[in-house]
């Protein structure tokens, strides 16, 4: 039983009659016979009243057209649920990022919304070791990372400059500097993030190889209270750019330089590499290159290739 078959019984049963069934079908008249009984074949009932010519249905034809109507409904709905994805009237947008990478997504998600208020958009806060896995299982479309994933399943794009600073007090004996060298970082205590990352590895090994003492007193959980509390007054924060910009511009933290830490960052966005995309993730990333190219550094589109 195939919907063209449950299409030609409705027609007969509407129109009560073959030849007219036919004639709106755009078809003739032995082959609406035809795929009548084939359909009566498969059920194993007689769906119409043979002794009537008015296409009089069985108790089994009465049953059958209720569900014949729900079924090409159904299809009727699943056809337009699609067109209206197709269009970006309905769908959901699903990303993950981590507290840091999320900022980034502001500025996009404010244009996507703009432009496709219809979508729902659902950033799921992940760390950033698990966003690659997640990617893979399907729990996201597009994950944002701050290194390039190892795994060849996935494709990364680099679409943000971003780098590590320094950050001080406005009290701090290094705010009027605006420079230090890497070995006068030895006697200070730094407020460090207590995750561990690849970006905190390359720190470490920088002193090191400066062979300066590395000291975290205090480590906390997240950037904004990292930020605050240096603001308290309590050491120096090595901090990304991006999520500092309000502190620099208020003079509530102070960024001091320091020329042996060059320590860019390239946001990447990652996802399947095998996969179709979403009508939404595609026109996410449709958004995240046009803002690229109006807004220019530190925004870009380069996919990497792998």
């Amino acid at each position: 039983m195939d919907l063209f078959q449950l299409e030609t019984f409705l027609a007969v049963a509407e129109e009560r009659s073959f030849s007219r069934a036919a004639t709106r079908l755009h078809r003739t008249q032995p082959a609406v016979s035809q795929a009548i009984s084939k359909l009566e074949g498969e059920l194993g009932e007689i769906l119409f009243e043979r002794s009537s010519r008015d296409g009089t249905l069985t108790d089994a034809g009465g049953v059958l057209r209720e569900y014949a109507l729900k079924l090409l409904n159904l299809r009727t709905e699943a056809s337009s649920a699609l067109a209206e994805l197709r269009e970006l009237h309905s769908g959901k947008l699903l990303l993950a990022a981590n507290e840091y990478t999320c900022l980034y997504l502001l500025p996009l998600l404010d244009e996507f919304r703009r432009q496709h208020p219809r979508i729902k958009v659902a950033v799921q806060r992940s760390l950033a070791s698990r966003i690659t896995d997640e990617v893979l299982m399907h729990s996201v479309e597009i994950g944002i990372l701050s290194f390039r994933p190892d795994d060849v399943q996935v494709k990364s794009t680099v679409v943000y400059r971003d780098e590590l600073m320094l950050v001080v007090n406005p009290k701090h004996p290094f705010a009027r500097s605006g420079e230090v060298a890497i070995r006068q970082l030895g006697t200070q205590n730094f407020v460090a993030h207590n995750i561990a990352s690849p970006q905190r590895q390359k720190v470490i090994q920088t002193f090191r190889k400066y062979k300066t003492p590395l000291q975290m007193g205090v480590e906390l959980p997240t950037m904004e209270a990292i930020k605050r509390f240096v603001e308290m007054g309590n050491g120096v924060a090595l901090i990304p750019g991006l999520s500092v910009r309000k502190e620099l511009a208020s003079g509530e933290l102070v960024r001091i330089r320091v020329k042996e830490l060059q320590t860019e960052r390239k946001l990447r966005l990652v996802y399947r590499r095998q996969a179709s995309l979403s009508h939404a993730a595609l026109a996410f990333l449709r958004i995240v290159e046009k803002f690229s190219a109006s807004h220019g550094d530190p925004y870009s589109f380069l996919p990497e290739r792998g």
